[in-house]
This record gives C-alpha cells, structure tokens and sequence, in this order.
C-alpha cells in the first residue's frame, strides 16, 4: 500500500493509473477504523481496480463544542487494518493541502441539511459536504463507498453528485454492527464499561418500533413508546419514522420507510437506523 501525503503526488499516481485503463474508488474516512470501515475497503475493492482510501479529520464539520481535538486517533492500527485489508493507497493530506488560502467550494446543502441530525449539529452536513466536494475534486473517482449509518449524509452526498453534475457512482454498504447490534462508530470508544453495556438497548428500541409499525400501530404512539423505552440514561436527540428516499413524512406512494434516531449516552453521540420496504406498497 502506498502512503501518499499530497495532492501532487497523489494524482500523478493515479494519472498513472488510469493511463493503465484502471478505474478508482475512494473510501474518505476520518480515521479510528473499525470493521465497518474496512467493509467498505472491501466494497470498493469489488467496484473498482484502484482502491483509495483516505484519513483526514475534517474541521469544518465540526461545532466549537464538539470533539474536534479529542476525536480517536490510531494511525498504526488503522494502516495495518488497511494493508490487511488490500487498500491499494492511503491518502494522508494535512488541513492545508485540503484548505488552502482562498479555497472555496459549493458547499450549501440547504434544506435536507436542516433535518434530522442538522437540528442539533447546524454546520455538520455543510462542512461534509465541503470536504467530500474536495476530495471528489483531488481523486476524481469512479466510485466513492459510504456507510448507510450516516444515511442522512449519504443522501446529502447523493444529492451533492447530482447537483454538481459529477460522474461518480456512491455505492453503500449496511451497517456493520456488533455482535449485540449495537452499530460500529468510532465514538463509541468513548462509552465507559456500564454505559457500553447498555447501549445494544437503542437497537432494541428501533427494531421494537419496526414491529410496531408492521403490526399497524399509529406512528404517533409507536414514537411516543420509543421514547419512553429509551428514556434514562439515554438523552433523546430525535426519533423519527420517515420516506426513505426523502426523508420526509410518509404517504401512500412511499415505498420504503426508515426509522431514524440519535441519542446521547453519557458523552457519546450514538446514530441509528433501520431501513425497511413497506408491505403494502
């Protein structure tokens, strides 16, 4: 695997490549791999020739109060994992080769960014955006692997193609959990030994909410008994059951449904979610 520090270096790399008729796929990541991550490596191996993946902590996308400066960091477990893995290049840029002076980019997200987990973190998805459309720009993929947990962000990184005009397939792959269905995060690092114990519970919620949909209860008790099953020491953020493929409330013609929460466990930010087909559609 090669290790690439610059942007220079990187695309004379890739030129290279692609004089070879070889196509490319970009895995951005902000380090602290976990399985989940490496699953995506995986896909982007059967998607393209070239794996790429990269490791960069982005600060536009986070809020002064956030864990910018304490996120995990584990460079050597992360590089291991990524040979293992067969990761073709790691791309390690600083903040100043993604932001140099009088860098700018098409960022805005509008209003789908205002959603969901936008209510609560109101520069998150406009900063992912930014550096997504940056990293778009250095590696030129043919295909770029995201995990369906951010799915508010996948949507949102969806969108930015569309609208951008680039030809870049998004692939995606489930969410990778453990063994006690708890989803894979980075942060979830940050749970201390009772609170890990007690975090499979938030799964619990959306899959009990999922039975309660498909036996037909109202979605505004199916949400109030969510809540209520969470409660302490879960600090609610949102729970919502929505149209899949807009993220807006559910109508008659809405095919797929997803059923969306965010909770605070201690410290820790936790996301879910679970993605189903409706029955009678």
């Amino acid at each position: 695997m090669r290790i690439i520090e610059t942007i220079g270096a990187l695309q004379e790399h890739l030129g290279q490549c692609r004089d070879q008729g070889k196509t490319i796929a970009l895995v951005p990541t902000m380090g602290g791999l976990h399985a989940g991550h490496l699953q995506l490596v995986d896909k982007a191996k059967t998607s393209a020739d070239i794996v790429v993946a990269s490791i960069f902590v982005n600060p536009t996308q986070f809020a002064p109060n956030e864990d910018l400066d304490k996120y995990p960091h584990s460079p050597e477990a992360d590089k291991k994992g990524l040979v293992d893995r067969g990761a073709d290049v790691l791309f390690l840029p600083s903040v100043q080769q993604i932001y140099p002076e009088n860098q700018t980019s098409d960022y805005e997200v509008g209003e789908i960014a205002a959603l969901l987990c936008g209510k609560s973190r109101p520069i998150h998805f406009d900063g992912v955006a930014q550096v997504v459309s940056r990293f778009f720009d250095i590696v030129e993929p043919d295909v770029a692997v995201f995990g369906e947990k951010d799915y508010q962000q996948l949507q949102i990184i969806k969108q930015l193609v569309k609208r951008q005009n680039r030809n870049i397939s998004i692939a995606s792959i489930e969410i990778a959990r453990e063994s006690d269905g708890l989803a894979m995060s980075t942060r979830n690092k940050y749970l201390s030994t009772s609170e890990r114990m007690l975090a499979p519970h938030f799964n619990q919620a959306l899959r009990q909410a999922k039975s309660n949909y498909e036996s037909g209860m109202a979605l505004d008790d199916l949400i109030n008994k969510a809540r209520e099953s969470l409660g302490r020491p879960f600090e609610l953020d949102y729970f919502e059951v929505l149209d899949a493929n807009t993220l807006t409330q559910i109508t008659t013609s809405s095919a797929d449904v997803i059923i969306v929460s965010a909770v605070k466990l201690g410290i820790t930010r936790l996301i879910d979610n679970i993605v189903f087909r409706r029955s009678n559609v």
